[in-house]
């Protein structure tokens, strides 16, 4: 009997037609555009040829695992990689497909959440048939923040990390993420991007601001990050299941990191590389963006929720430890 995996969309592109393709034992149903604007560079064509070209090079080879390229195994830990995209024509193909290309050394998923682009990123995500993917759309543009979440939603594996589209970050980076959770070292691992150091930031004025941010953040929270908005937040699913999370923007990054810190976590750092790009290149992070930050972590900070979140720590040493139950002050 064959497995099939169905590719779900509240707001799929229009003049989509659904159909179905078989890979080895996988019927996947997706839904495919009859021509859309394709680019894996500079130069953008538009031809349903191209089209047909990008989605054989995402489509996984049969002999490999649907949800493990290198074909290794780790019963107890699966990988969620939700990757947000906004008219990132330029970038998702090869995104996509390096993420595909990296040997995770445990089963994984990419959940793809395209939020209403406009430049043909629909229609390409349309024709992505591979049992490692899933897709979904927003009918219109609702934020960065909106797209995580809607990923989160999704997610089947044991540990969530969101990647970006814009090939800012490496995906080989992520393996470095996935060791101290693989050895039980801690539950939240962040790649931290150490400036000065494999690392390119166009814009001076960026960096400071997220030095400045991050720096508020410790000082609210008694904590020692390195980057507070690196997107790279590896952590598991029951606990962001657990964060009450608001934000539809890109002040969701900053909400995640300041609940987890409310509650006690302090994340394993690892470096990792990064090379930002500028807006003329499709960045779409703005100053108003960073004021909003320190909104968000005052929010957090003061706030008189309450979590029944159960907080466990781990490490090599001690192992795993149940610590009392967590729970922030009543109003």
């Amino acid at each position: 009997m064959k497995n099939q995996l169905i590719f779900v969309s509240n707001g799929a592109p229009s003049g989509a037609t659904p159909t179905s393709i078989a890979i080895g034992d996988n019927v996947i149903h997706r839904i495919e555009s009859p021509s859309a604007v394709v680019s894996t560079g500079d130069e953008l064509t538009s031809s349903s040829d191209d089209l047909a070209s990008v989605h054989d090079n995402l489509v996984a080879p049969a002999a490999k695992s649907p949800l493990n390229s290198s074909g290794n195994s780790s019963p107890s830990m699966m990988l969620s990689i939700v990757m947000p995209a906004y008219n990132e024509i330029r970038t998702i193909a090869q995104a996509i497909r390096q993420v595909l290309n990296v040997p995770f050394p445990c089963p994984f998923e990419l959940i793809v959440v395209d939020d209403g682009s406009r430049d043909g990123t629909a229609e390409l995500l349309a024709t992505i048939a591979d049992p490692r993917v899933v897709v979904e759309w927003h009918a219109r543009n609702r934020g960065k923040g909106a797209a995580l979440l809607t990923g989160f939603s999704l997610a089947r594996g044991t540990h969530v990390v969101p990647f970006d589209a814009d090939l800012e970050y490496t995906p080989q980076d992520l393996l470095s993420l996935l060791e101290p959770a693989l050895a039980g070292r801690s539950d939240v691992i962040y790649g931290s991007r150490l400036f000065g150091a494999n690392t390119v930031f166009q814009s001076y004025r960026y960096a400071m601001g997220n030095k400045l941010t991050t720096l508020v953040a410790n000082v609210l929270f008694d904590a020692y990050v390195s980057d507070l908005h690196t997107c790279l937040k590896l952590m598991p699913n029951r606990l962001l299941r657990d964060l009450d999370l608001q934000e539809q923007g890109f002040g969701l990054d900053t909400e995640i990191t300041a609940h987890v810190l409310k509650l006690g976590y302090r994340p394993f750092e690892v470096p990792i590389s990064y090379h930002s790009r500028t807006h003329a290149q499709g960045k779409k992070l703005k100053w108003r963006d960073g004021v909003a930050c320190i909104a968000i972590l005052l929010r957090v900070r003061f706030s008189a929720e309450r979590s029944g979140h159960r907080r466990r720590m781990k490490s090599r040493s001690v192992g795993t430890v149940d610590l009392k139950l967590t729970e922030h002050a009543k109003p």
